[in-house]
C-alpha cells in the first residue's frame, strides 16, 4: 500500500513548524530531508524516523518501513512542537 496524498500532505503541514524540510518521491513512498540530511520518510501512511540515540527518549515503537529494511521509530503524534523535537533531536544524532 503506497502513502495516499492525503496522509502526505498532512505531515508536511505539520513538519512545516520547521524551515528546511523537503521531501522527495522513491518508490510509492516519500523521503524526507531536514537542511539535505535525510532524517525519515513517510511509508504506507506512517511517519518513520532513524534510529538514534538522541531519539531514544521518546519510547517510540519500532516499524520497519519496508521488507528488508532496517527498523525506524514511528512518530505517533500530533503535536507539531513534539514532532519538530523528534526531527531536530534525530537529526542532531544523525550528525555525530
Amino acid at each position: 500500500m503506497a502513502t495516499t496524498k492525503e496522509y502526505k500532505e498532512y505531515v508536511l503541514e505539520q513538519l512545516n513548524i520547521l524551515d528546511g524540510i523537503t521531501c522527495r518521491p522513491m518508490m510509492g513512498e516519500n523521503l524526507l530531508y531536514y537542511n539535505n540530511l535525510l532524517f525519515g520518510g513517510i511509508y504506507d501512511d506512517r511517519l518513520l524516523v532513524k534510529k538514534v540515540d538522541n531519539n531514544k527518549e521518546y519510547n517510540m515503537e519500532e516499524s520497519i518501513p519496508y521488507e528488508g529494511a532496517k527498523p525506524m521509530y514511528l512518530v505517533d503524534t500530533d503535536d507539531q512542537e513534539l514532532l519538530k523535537d523528534i526531527v531536530l533531536d534525530t537529526v542532531k544524532g544523525l550528525k555525530k
